[in-house]
């Protein structure tokens, strides 16, 4: 049997139509890298077999790129992985009608939980739930990790509770993010994916602080060991060119077949 490599899903962010790369993870400061369709073909074509396609402007409010992501997705021969302001009935019927594998859905997996049971029930596998997480340690050196609605101002309540209850819905994925490393080439905080893995059996994706080929050995060898920590979300360090998506899916493969 072929070794199954660690899965990487290059991230494409967009905003006004455009591929941006958020400058110390805030969107606010990002800067452009050109048309989203060029950016998600250049990674098609790099051997990307997961792209991770994301609305910025519907992410937070303030407009929306729906139909520029839809003729996007139809140009693709990979599968991708559909993100931003999904967050009823009409914007998840959108989504899915693309032909996107699956969709992502954020904040309101925490605001709407009725409504998120519900899509989950409906469409299984084409649903993930993206859990954006802040690790907050008091002074007494105890550790909480929070969960933080994107977009929003408030807090979006205890990682622990939320995917004991998605699990209990049926929820077929988590993609997991330590927001305080998201496009800050800090490295993965790889402790809070192992714990993760151990919280549930869902399978997880890694998203946040990726810096170097190194960072994705690390979590791929920690997913050899049994983890079901399936992939990880690559955005800023191939925007900026730490390495090539060719240069780290040959070392994902590497590690597969050292555990093959």
């Amino acid at each position: 049997m072929r070794p199954v490599a660690f899965l990487l899903l290059p991230a494409v962010d967009v905003a006004d139509g455009q591929a941006v790369r958020p400058v110390r993870g805030e969107v606010a400061a990002s800067t452009t890298s050109g048309p989203a369709r060029d950016s998600a073909l250049a990674w098609q074509d790099g051997g990307a077999e997961w792209i991770h396609l994301v609305d910025l402007d519907a992410a937070f409010g303030r407009g929306s790129n729906a139909d520029l992501l839809a003729a996007v997705i139809g140009e693709l021969d990979v599968e991708v992985e559909l993100a931003g302001g999904i967050c009823d009935d009409a914007s998840l019927a959108r989504a899915l009608s693309t032909g996107c594998a699956r969709v992502n859905l954020g904040t309101a997996a925490l605001e709407d939980p009725m409504w998120c049971a519900r899509a989950i029930a409906e469409h299984g596998e084409r649903i993930a739930v993206s859990l954006d997480v802040r690790v907050v340690e008091d002074p007494d050196g105890s550790v909480h990790h929070r969960l933080a609605a994107r977009g929003r101002a408030e807090e979006g309540g205890d990682l622990w509770e939320t995917i004991a209850r998605l699990d209990r819905d049926g929820c077929a994925r988590y993609i997991v993010t330590d927001v305080s490393r998201d496009g800050r080439l800090r490295g993965p905080n790889v402790e809070l994916y192992r714990a993760v893995t151990r919280a549930t059996t869902t399978p997880v994706v890694a998203s946040g602080g990726i810096s170097a080929i190194g960072d994705l050995v690390l979590l791929a060898e920690v997913a050899a060991a049994s983890a079901n920590l399936e992939g990880s979300i690559v955005g800023t360090a191939l925007a900026a060119g730490r390495f090539t998506l060719p240069e780290a899916l040959a070392a994902m493969r590497r590690v597969a077949v050292r555990h093959g």
